[in-house]
């Protein structure tokens, strides 16, 4: 059956009391996951220089390469910008495309992160090399369970879409993926200047 999307508000996000406490809600978690991810960026900060040997990150990091990676998660950012522009204007086409484009990017992501993770473990840096080691793979692995559950969030949500189309229930749901999708990216910029930049110059 057509969505009748004449019938929506502007933000239908916001439209309903349960939209605005989901959204209120959803801000107190992400509250919580700044105080998380800052203890593990307290803790690596206080461990990035116990190589115990091992190699250190300014023999390790190819900043090309995660260059690469930024661009692609800051990118996915600008796009689901877009799928929540197109949200309030009802346009369930031009949702599935940037929210399309942003699961692919966040995708294309995890591929480099990956790909990252095995060419230091073939390098002699991995979980138990070190302790700069255990607290690499913890804070960036964890950011990285992070990228893969908001993916899978949106691309679930995208189903939903397609199967119940755009209303005052389904809309918040985009709208805090986005918001999460967007703490995603922020909390990997600081991971590129603390963890890489700091790291490659020593």
């Amino acid at each position: 059956m057509a969505q009748n999307f004449t019938t929506l508000p502007d933000h239908p996000e916001t439209a309903t009391l349960e939209g605005k406490n989901k959204v209120l809600a959803f801000w107190l978690f992400l509250g919580g996951e700044v105080v998380l991810f800052g203890s593990l960026f307290a803790t690596f900060i206080a461990l990035r220089t116990s190589y115990a040997g091992g190699p250190t990150g300014a023999e390790l990091f190819d900043l090309g390469l995660v260059a690469v990676a930024t661009l692609l998660l800051l990118t996915s950012s600008l796009t689901s910008v877009f799928g929540v522009m197109a949200l309030h204007r009802h346009d369930v086409a031009g949702m599935q495309r940037w929210f399309g484009i942003t699961v692919a990017l966040g995708v294309a992501f995890l591929g480099l992160e990956i790909y990252e993770f095995l060419h230091y473990y073939h390098m002699g840096h991995t979980m138990s090399s070190s302790a700069f080691g255990s607290a690499f793979y913890t804070l960036v692995g964890f950011h990285g369970g992070h990228v893969l559950a908001g993916v899978t969030w949106i691309a679930l949500l995208q189903i939903q879409l397609a199967k119940k189309g755009l209303t005052v229930v389904t809309a918040p749901k985009f709208y805090l993926a986005a918001l999460y999708w967007h703490f995603v990216d922020l909390v990997w910029v600081f991971i590129f200047t603390v963890v890489y930049l700091m790291g490659k110059v020593g």
